[in-house]
């Protein structure tokens, strides 16, 4: 495959670019592969990545009911952070953030990794004990992060109102290396260097049943026909209940859709990540000028990629009274992904009841920031059958009460 370069780029302008290859191969699929990853989203195409870089398992296909990167991981406000409470939490999350520094060189593809820095708003005194046990808990997991005073949010964030009668800015917890990627292009260099090895990616190739005998998997029946395999991971987000009833078992998750919207494009006016989880919203300015607007997940379960107006009213009326200059700005779109969300508000990386197959699901509103480190982790659990980065995340977890509990701890796990 072609590598990408500023020479290559000067190369096939002086022949009207007619040289550029396809980013990523269209195969048939074959009959048999080593291993088949179910979801060809970040967190599926960094799982086979891994396995081809790190075990040498290139016999591998990706399969996909849509199209690449089409779920949630286009589908996400792009926040990359690591400063999460529990032990477990941020050794995963801040292998991910330490790959995604690197990625665009280990990948030869610009992912737009963009380290500007992620505040969490303390707007309550309990909030503000909260950030200071995280910001001390992040100090003994070797994590940088700080607390900073009210006047130092105004500082980075001037355009911010941190005097506001409901929701006054008492302070917040900051990571500096922190930031966004750029969603599609996470996906994108993935996929372009599982293909480089020689992975086939199957789009269009929707899973309709599950083969195994004598309690090991042995394939899977596709809308291409049946594929038979050694090893089955489930990486497919707010459908992996659905896909594992069809391998025989169960998992202790709800599916919701999580919305976001983004602002009509204006002049920069905002480099840092602003998270106000006391109002449950979060912004951040993207490269092309628009304001980029999280909220909260529906309060009921459902399988919706669409917005809805209860949310735009909920997540921007907070907003405004924190940021009131957007006020004036109207929504250029609004979007929704499903989400899978467990108990403890922390993803499930696991061996499962059917030998030979295994899970990535559980993410919730925080997946997109783990896509490198879920997929070292989870590659090295199917390459293995264990791996230290995803030892605390398996389902008999739920079994013996060893929460992983990030939703108290984080206030709102984004």
């Amino acid at each position: 495959m072609k590598r990408y370069s500023a020479f290559a780029i000067a190369r096939e302008a002086a022949r009207y670019h007619t040289g550029w290859g396809r980013a990523w191969g269209k195969p048939k699929p074959k009959t048999h592969y080593d291993v088949i990853i179910v979801g060809a989203g970040g967190h599926g195409l960094a799982t086979a990545y891994y396995l081809g870089k790190n075990f040498g398992i290139r016999n591998v296909a990706i399969l996909e009911k849509g199209w690449l990167g089409g779920g949630n991981t286009g589908r996400n406000t792009t926040i990359i952070r690591s400063n999460y409470l529990q032990d477990p939490s941020a050794a995963l999350y801040e292998k991910a953030r330490s790959l995604y520094e690197g990625l665009s060189q280990d990948l030869n593809y610009n992912v737009m990794f963009s380290p500007r820095g992620v505040m969490m708003l303390a707007q309550t005194e309990h909030e503000l004990r909260g950030y200071q046990r995280t910001a001390h808990a992040n100090r003994l997991q070797g994590i940088d992060t700080e607390m900073i005073s009210p006047r130092e949010v105004k500082r980075l964030c001037p355009i911010m109102n941190i005097d506001g009668p409901r929701y006054p800015v008492l302070g917040a917890l900051w990571q500096a290396r922190a930031g966004t990627a750029r969603h599609d292009a996470v996906a994108w260099g993935y996929a372009r260097a599982c293909s480089d090895m020689g992975m086939d990616i199957l789009q269009g190739c929707e899973v309709t049943a599950v083969r195994q005998t004598g309690g090991k998997v042995t394939g899977v029946e596709t809308s291409l026909g049946e594929i038979s395999c050694n090893k089955l991971g489930i990486v497919v987000a707010g459908h992996s209940g659905v896909l594992a009833e069809k391998a025989g078992f169960r998992l202790p998750l709800e599916s919701v859709s999580l919305q976001a919207l983004v602002s009509e494009p204006i002049k920069p006016c905002m480099d840092v990540v602003v998270m106000a989880n006391t109002v449950h919203g979060y912004m951040s300015q993207s490269d092309k000028g628009e304001m980029v607007i999280g909220g909260g997940t529906d309060g009921y379960i459902n399988y919706t990629q669409r917005g809805s107006f209860q949310h735009i009213e909920e997540t921007v009326r907070a907003l405004v009274e924190t940021f009131p200059m957007i006020s004036r700005l109207k929504m250029l779109r609004q979007w929704g992904g499903i989400v899978d969300v467990t108990g403890d508000r922390s993803p499930i990386l696991s061996k499962t009841p059917l030998e030979g197959c295994f899970i990535n699901c559980g993410w919730g509103t925080g997946g997109f920031k783990a896509i490198p480190g879920s997929g070292w982790g989870f590659a090295e659990l199917m390459a293995k059958g264990h791996s230290p980065l995803t030892a605390e995340f398996g389902l008999d977890r739920f079994r013996e009460g060893r929460f992983i509990d990030e939703s108290v701890a984080a206030g709102v796990a984004h």
